[in-house]
């Protein structure tokens, strides 16, 4: 049949496109390690594509030295690991009470929750409400106020409408309480959808810097991201190059590459654990109603 060939092509034509997007993402962190990894001469000539040339590491003993960058990375998986459990118990109760019929007034929180997509607080009242509950300055103020996301409420609601209202029902035959049934019966059926939860938010949580800006002013509570700007945008990674012991080693240029590995490569660690749950969390939280 005619049509028969196309559909042959099709398979061939969608696998050589996703891996041309794979390399496409995977390039520039390859040619980031091949930059650090490189003699000076070759960095600063722009010789170096995809492979090192004169291999060199002093990046990456300068970068373990640095007490600070330790420092700023235990901070980063701190408000990474306890932000993401807070947003996964924020989340997983908001949207059982929305997806529970009997919740007195859903309808209206669940307009509210969807008027966030359209509006969101503006800096300065945000701002003067974060001092005046205390946050302040502390790392609660990059774990709390981000805790919950409309988008991730949504899905994990529709989720959970999507599980067997009869299970339900036998837990309260059984005598669970709604806590017990939520518990007992809603978690361990989600595991999918709390894992692409958690792999949102941790990836935001993550990447995040502008709270740390606004709200941080103790330079030891300063998150990895933050502390990879300041590097980069205050040229402070060209003061660290240029020093008399190091300036033969390595260039600005290979100080932000490795420093920008090292701020990468932690999160990437992340996704195997996780990549199994993700598309059937995501497929199955988006479309079940």
């Amino acid at each position: 049949m005619p049509g028969r060939k196309g559909i042959r092509l099709f398979p061939t034509f969608n696998a050589l496109f996703f891996v041309i997007l794979c390399l496409s993402m995977i390039a520039p962190m390859i040619h980031l390690a091949a930059v650090s990894l490189s003699s000076p001469v070759y960095a600063n000539a722009k010789l170096v594509s995809f492979w090192p040339k004169g291999f060199n590491v002093e990046v990456y003993r300068t970068i373990f030295g640095m007490g600070n960058m330790w420092n700023a990375l235990w901070n980063s998986v701190i408000i990474t690991v306890f932000g993401t459990l807070i947003a996964l118990a924020f989340t997983s109760t908001l949207a059982f009470s929305l997806s529970r019929p009997k919740m007195t007034g859903r309808r209206w929180v669940l307009r509210g929750i969807i008027l966030t997509f359209i509006f969101s607080a503006p800096l300065i009242p945000n701002y003067l409400l974060i001092r005046s509950l205390g946050m302040e300055n502390t790392l609660w103020v990059l774990m709390i106020p981000g805790a919950l996301n409309a988008f991730n409420v949504i899905i994990m609601k529709t989720f959970f409408q999507g599980i067997s209202s009869e299970m339900f029902e036998a837990s309260k035959i059984d005598g669970c309480t709604e806590f017990g049934t939520f518990w007992r019966i809603a978690i361990p059926l989600s595991a999918p959808v709390i894992a692409t939860i958690a792999l949102f938010h941790a990836v935001g949580q993550w990447n995040s810097y502008f709270n740390a800006i606004i709200f941080i002013r103790d330079k030891s509570l300063l998150p990895l991201q933050v502390l990879l700007r300041n590097l980069i945008m205050e040229e402070q990674a060209n003061q660290m190059a240029s020093t008399t012991e190091l300036a033969t080693l390595l260039t600005p240029e290979m100080l932000k590459a490795g420093i920008t590995l090292f701020a990468t490569v932690p999160i990437l660690i992340v996704y195997p654990f996780l990549q199994k749950y993700f598309v059937k969390g995501a497929m199955v939280g988006s479309l079940k109603e």
